[in-house]
């Protein structure tokens, strides 16, 4: 079956959101919404949550779930948003756990739930979750992280960072639980499913010689043609390529905001005895 898929793509970040929805019955899920952050101010605003939930309103939908490919290091996440305003349960992978572990020391952040229950449902390999008369199927795609998984949804399939537009290539694999090897393993799963399926990425940085995001392309397509990883590229020189490019590339800008919140489902930290909320900045001297 053919789910309807709306992407609402913020330029800031880069990040392509969907709203996924089954025509049938309207049961809706969002995959990697966006909370709007101003570095400069640290003000937070919800402006591309609430378009998307002006769309579902206006389409008569009903959001039955957030689904997160990852804990993401590049823009805040709106999942908490969303719930609070719908009751949607919010998805991510098992793994999670693992890189709320390492944030939470890192930021010394005592109040991040050990089992994960920060988020609503912990996805494994295999796990099947109905979208009215959808199905929303996991696949553990680790490798950008620990945590990456992908949703396929009847002929689509929403990868998050592990690949992008076959132009662009793909994600990077140097933050705490990042594996190359893991990256190259979790793609082949991914270029494994039929080559008509329909995939949609999770950002688009536009690289030189296209000035226009893009955030669709096929399984053939990305077989055919990604510039790091299409059909004959070996594990080897993938894994090759990969380091050698990631040891080139600055943080993402907003890494340090973002993990703070999207350890926590997209929830800001708890507010302080004088009602105010504060993201921590740690410090490297040397």
């Amino acid at each position: 079956m053919t789910p309807r898929v709306q992407t609402f793509f913020d330029p800031a970040t880069f990040t392509a959101t969907y709203l996924v929805s089954d025509p049938t019955t309207g049961a809706a899920a969002v995959v990697d919404p966006v909370l709007d952050f101003a570095a400069n101010s640290a003000r937070i605003s919800t402006t591309s949550a609430d378009a998307i939930l002006g769309a579902i309103r206006a389409k008569g939908l009903t959001l039955v779930y957030v689904l997160e490919t990852h804990a993401h290091a590049d823009h805040l996440s709106a999942a908490a948003y969303l719930r609070s305003e719908t009751g949607a349960a919010i998805v991510i992978g098992a793994r999670i756990t693992e890189v709320q572990k390492h944030f939470a020391a890192l930021f010394e952040a005592d109040d991040i739930l050990p089992d994960g229950g920060d988020f609503g449902r912990l996805a494994r390999e295999g796990d099947e979750l109905p979208l009215g008369d959808l199905i929303v199927r996991i696949l553990e795609t680790p490798g950008h992280t620990a945590a990456d998984v992908t949703y396929r949804i009847g002929d689509a399939a929403f990868v998050g960072d592990t690949l992008f537009m076959p132009d662009y290539g793909t994600a990077r694999t140097d933050f705490p639980g990042g594996d190359a090897a893991a990256l190259y393993r979790s793609i082949r799963k991914i270029l494994d499913l039929p080559a008509k399926t329909r995939m949609f990425v999770g950002h688009d940085y536009l690289p030189p010689g296209r000035s226009e995001p893009r955030w669709e392309t096929t399984v053939a397509e990305q077989r055919a043609a990604n510039v790091h990883v299409h059909d004959g590229v070996t594990e080897d020189a993938f894994v090759k390529l990969r380091r050698a490019r990631d040891a080139t590339l600055a943080a993402p800008a907003l890494l340090l905001p973002s993990l703070q919140v999207n350890i926590r489902a997209g929830a800001l930290p708890k507010a302080s005895a004088r009602g105010h909320v504060f993201l921590k900045l740690p410090v490297t001297v040397g």
